[in-house]
């Protein structure tokens, strides 16, 4: 079965940026759509962004015009860049298969806090 390793987070300011790295294991990656999702402290776990294995993208409204999924499917890795971010961006950040997710990895912190 495929795994996933987050990394990238950390603590930024308001209206800052950070790039957020997931690294996947398995030999069909490329036939999945994949995801990022976050779960705020007391939230419920949320998918902001997933990119199909066609290119297709699709966005929360919380993060339209801020995030940008892509993926590398020779290397298998999805990233996400997060531009302008806010406060209530706070959360671990999960990646994952965007349909039916499986297991989850350890996820990223980001912190967004003055």
């Amino acid at each position: 079965q495929v795994q996933f390793v987050e990394s990238g987070g950390g603590l930024v300011q308001p209206g800052g940026s950070l790039r957020l790295s997931c690294a996947a294991s398995g030999n069909t990656f490329r036939l999945y759509a994949m995801g990022w999702y976050r779960q705020a402290p007391g939230k419920q776990r949320e998918l902001v962004a997933s990119i199909s294995s066609g290119g297709r993208l699709i966005y929360a409204d919380t993060v339209k015009g801020r995030f940008t999924i892509s993926r590398d499917n020779a290397k298998r890795t999805v990233s996400l860049q997060m531009n302008s971010l806010k406060p209530e961006d706070t959360a671990v950040y999960y990646c994952n298969r965007a349909n039916v997710p499986v297991e989850w990895g350890q996820g990223t912190q980001v912190t967004v806090s003055s």
